[in-house]
């Protein structure tokens, strides 16, 4: 059984740290939890809300009705109201957030002891924050027990996309990230900022990040840097530079809606393109799309795997909604090591000869040229050593399910009782070839977090393959895909 908490209120309330005090809680019980971000971009005022989803059995996504409504405001109630199942539960009329912490413990039959062990954490007002929360556990009279799990789990970890990209840098022995601070991506800086052995660099611009990425790795430091769709437009012309000077340099690019400066705080999936096609000329690279955090860890890992092994850029493709939603993960990450491949010698962007010189030689222009083609084949190789895309639901149905990234999470909860194969990609260049034969005479179903379905024009360009635009589930308000509504889109199209 799913449940759904939505907990609201202006920015400044603590929404945020009272969803994840409920979610640690429960995840520490055996619980499986997700929980997304809807937020403002404001630092004060608006209204904000976050939904958290458990379940005894894995849980990778929300639905759109609600269970308990957390009000830390007269707003939430206004506009979420509609969404409470006939059975649900208002809590209001407290400023006080930790409060409703209590009430929510009381209501889930979690023990006290558990929460006031998490309040001591927050040194700040501790004895104020657990008097509040002991006197709306002692308020609330009723309970929901039978809903949930109450066992100590070890083996659960509680984190998001965000926090998956830095554990894969630092297991790739990253040294130095660069980055101009831009939501979604912000928070690495902070990640990364609190492991000892990772220099973390703000600078002026993402033009100035890029170029100083680029000094650091040619001195043979493993370098990252991070940003989100109009920061990596700016790095596109020095990135064709590492195309034809072979430098490695990994970049996380964390989706948010545009063009422009769009809706900043909000999801999108439609930088694909961007990620594919980015620079001039023609030269290698590798894009990556987690869809969770385990696999951030692991494709951040990879990602650096190929640009050291390679000397290209390498591209980890997430977005917002991976990047703030906090998961239930009980599985390791698999991780390689990463061996530096950088020299010293002369670099620029001009074609070069032997020495390291720029030369309009057309012999040499010719043998350069086809030696980064070579290159393109040699990695398309190399990829075979990790998992591609990965399989899921009623394998070998006539119906298919394609996507990649953050929708992942919505999909796997909706395909649960339904006649589909979910083909999950997870690397989306190199392409994996093989796809071809899976989805030749399917009826495929296209779902992206975009307007015009990037995926499907990189299928046929792959493939030949066409999906039908009304066999294409699109979502692009800037929020993400509910389950039980993408359960219901899925079925409509189903052969």
């Amino acid at each position: 059984m799913r449940y759904n908490i939505l907990i609201g209120g202006e920015a400044g309330q603590g929404p945020n740290v009272l969803t994840q005090i409920i979610g640690e809680a429960l995840t520490n019980n055996g619980n499986y939890v997700f929980y997304s971000r809807d937020y403002q971009s404001l630092i004060r005022g608006g209204h904000n809300f976050n939904i958290l989803t458990f379940s005894e059995e894995p849980v990778w996504s929300n639905d759109s009705s609600i269970d308990i409504l957390v009000c830390l405001d007269g707003q939430t109630e206004e506009l979420h109201k509609k969404d409470l199942k006939p059975e649900g539960i208002i809590l209001k009329n407290s400023d006080k957030n930790m409060y409703y912490a209590g009430r929510i413990f009381k209501l889930l039959c979690l023990d006290f002891k558990l929460l006031e062990e998490i309040l001591k954490r927050f040194e700040k007002n501790s004895s104020e924050n657990i008097k509040n929360a002991k006197e709306g556990y002692d308020e609330e009279k009723k309970n929901v027990c039978k809903i949930l799990r109450h066992e100590k789990n070890e083996h659960h970890n509680f984190l998001n996309g965000n926090k998956g990209i830095s554990n894969g840098a630092v297991l790739s022995d990253i040294n130095i990230y660069y980055a101009y601070p831009m939501t979604p991506a912000t928070p690495i800086l902070n990640e990364l900022a609190s492991e000892k052995n990772v220099k973390v660099i703000e600078l002026e611009n993402e033009i100035a990040v890029i170029n100083a990425a680029i000094g650091s790795s040619l001195m043979g430091t493993n370098v990252m840097v991070g940003t989100s769709g109009g920061g990596f437009d700016l790095m596109t012309e020095a990135l064709s530079m590492t195309g034809i000077a072979e430098i490695p340099v990994v970049v996380y690019l964390a989706q948010r809606p545009g063009p422009g400066t769009g809706v900043a705080t909000y999801t999108s999936q439609g930088d694909l393109n961007l990620a594919v096609n980015f620079g001039h000329g023609e030269f290698s690279r590798v894009v990556v799309a987690p869809g969770d955090p385990k696999e951030a860890q692991e494709l951040t890992n990879q990602a650096f795997y190929f640009s050291q092994k390679f000397k290209i850029p390498s591209i980890v493709l997430g977005d917002k909604h991976l990047a703030e939603s906090f998961y239930t993960i009980n599985e390791k990450p698999s991780i390689v090591k990463i061996k530096n491949c950088v020299s010293l010698g002369r670099y620029n962007s001009y074609e070069k000869d032997e020495f390291g010189s720029a030369t309009e030689n057309p012999e040499i222009i010719k043998s350069n040229v086809e030696k980064r083609l070579k290159k393109i084949d040699e990695i398309k190789r190399e990829v075979h050593k990790f998992s591609l895309f990965s399989v899921y639901g009623m394998v070998n149905s006539e119906n298919i399910v394609i996507s990649w990234g953050s929708t992942k999470g919505a999909i796997l909860d909706a395909i649960k009782d339904i006649n589909a194969e979910f083909i999950q990609l997870k690397y989306i260049e190199p392409f994996p070839e093989e796809l071809k034969e899976k989805l030749s005479e399917k009826n495929i179903i296209l779902i992206e977090n975009s307007s015009t379905g990037q995926l499907a024009g990189i299928i046929t360009k792959k493939t030949g393959i066409f999906i039908d635009n009304k066999n294409k589930i699109l979502r692009y308000d800037g929020r993400p895909f509910f389950a039980d509504e993408l359960k219901e889109e899925i079925r409509g199209r189903l052969k």
